[in-house]
């Protein structure tokens, strides 16, 4: 059975070879051996591309799965270092990790108070709020980025981004020594603006939406050929997200559960979670489950959630999204076809809280679990209370709910919510006042 809050530390066993601390290990041959396109199914050689010549669709990562298999066990994933590293074959570098090594096994708790207070019988909270070192998910799939982009010779590195990824690619390229170039929308909360110049990026504001500020990068990554995490680098920097399944699985005792929920932005997370868990059950790592994918946008911008309530394949754009929740507010998501296959081809469905309700959700989780997630977890919690209440998730099965951010990123929305702070005098008797006029309010 897993624990209660799963992050313990296996020792290597004594005929490991040593390293040093704090470093990733070495994947042992390189399994990721081309790319492939998802919709014509072309492979060619691992390069900075992430668009098929030949039929113009999305790129992804081909993996030697019988090589893999004959050297990655529960054993050698267990006794490795605490980090998403701990699953190397199965991420698409040619050598170690060289930046972001610590990244990765973040917390998987066990939300009891929020069981009782919903009527669950299980629920898990998958909390990448304390990711190390910029508080989210995109931590994952940065260090995957920078890594590969040093593989290639890089030394510029740059984002199209809502907030946590100009976070991460900021430290990132910090860490790595190499000069970052960060687009964003001008109007991103400031707290993700100042924890993405802190780290001495090229942070420009666009006077635009994301999509603009996504055009705006690949006309550029095309040009300079700089390192473009979510252009050029896609197929790479996607495959980072799979380490968050990875983890939910092993942490839940090698096993999968019934339901999860995840936010989507531009929709790669949630097809990227299918993707691990797939992975794992064909290397006899897990048993199959048939997990049950469902996806969470804000109500303001929710062109993947809408799509698969209202039974469509097909995106409808929003041009002018209107959220608190501005790290998912991608109106034109560039995997937003693939999220919705993968939602309803596991049985899933999808839900999309207003903004009223994914402050009442981020409350709620902090109230009940501790947990202050940035507005991103409110949609997913709300989403998952919605789906909930109507019947899409059993309250009798195992669900993981994704928090992919920390809510010290986004105090903004909450300013004026959350009640007047009570001021009295510095006198016992003051207080005796207060505290009387509590007890009986």
């Amino acid at each position: 059975m897993p624990l209660e809050v799963v992050r313990t530390a296996s020792a290597a066993p004594q005929s490991s070879p040593a390293r040093e601390p704090g470093t990733a290990p070495t994947p042992l041959g390189a399994f990721a051996r081309a790319l492939k396109c998802r919709e014509c199914g072309k492979e060619v050689a691992k390069a900075p591309v992430h668009v098929c010549e030949f039929c113009f669709g999305p790129l992804e990562v081909a993996y030697d799965y019988d090589g893999i298999g004959k050297v990655l066990t529960r054993a050698v994933i267990e006794a490795r270092p605490q980090s998403m590293w701990r699953y190397a074959e199965l991420l698409p570098l040619d050598g170690a990790a060289t930046v972001g090594a610590q990244v990765g096994m973040t917390p998987l708790v066990r939300a009891h108070n929020l069981e009782k207070k919903l009527g669950l019988r299980e629920l898990w909270i998958k909390n990448d709020a304390v990711s190390y070192p910029t508080l989210s998910f995109k931590d994952r799939v940065v260090s995957v980025a920078v890594s590969k982009a040093r593989e290639f010779g890089m030394n510029v590195i740059a984002c199209a981004s809502t907030g946590n990824l100009a976070n991460a690619v900021a430290a990132h390229a910090a860490q790595a020594h190499l000069t970052a170039y960060i687009l964003i929308p001008h109007d991103l909360e400031q707290t993700k603006i100042m924890g993405t110049q802190i780290y001495g990026a090229n942070v420009i504001g666009i006077n635009g939406t994301y999509d603009d500020v996504n055009r705006l990068c690949s006309e550029v990554a095309g040009k300079y050929g700089w390192g473009f995490v979510n252009v050029n680098l896609r197929p790479f920097y996607a495959e980072g997200s799979k380490a968050y399944g990875y983890e939910i699985a092993e942490q839940l005792g090698w096993r999968l559960p019934d339901h999860v929920v995840a936010p989507m932005a531009g929709g790669s997370l949630i097809t990227k979670i299918a993707k691990a868990f797939g992975e794992l059950e064909k290397l006899g790592l897990v048993a199959g489950a048939g997990t049950r994918y469902h996806g969470a946008q804000a109500a303001g911008c929710a062109p993947i959630a809408d799509a698969v309530r209202a039974g469509r394949e097909v995106i409808k754009p929003v041009k002018v999204p209107s959220t608190i929740a501005k790290s998912l507010a991608i109106g034109n998501p560039a995997d937003g076809y693939y999220a919705i296959k993968t939602i309803t081809g596991s049985g899933g469905f999808a839900g999309a809280p207003d903004d009223a309700e994914i402050i009442a959700a981020m409350k709620l989780l902090a109230e009940t679990e501790g947990i202050f997630t940035e507005t991103a977890g409110g949609v997913t919690l709300g989403a998952t209370l919605k789906l909930l209440d109507e019947g899409r998730i059993s309250r009798d099965e195992s669900i993981v709910v994704s928090i992919t951010g920390n809510g010290l990123k986004t105090t903004e929305p909450l300013v004026g919510k959350l009640g007047t702070l009570p001021v009295i005098g510095a006198r016992l008797a003051d207080f005796d006042a207060f505290h009387t006029q509590k007890r009986s309010s």
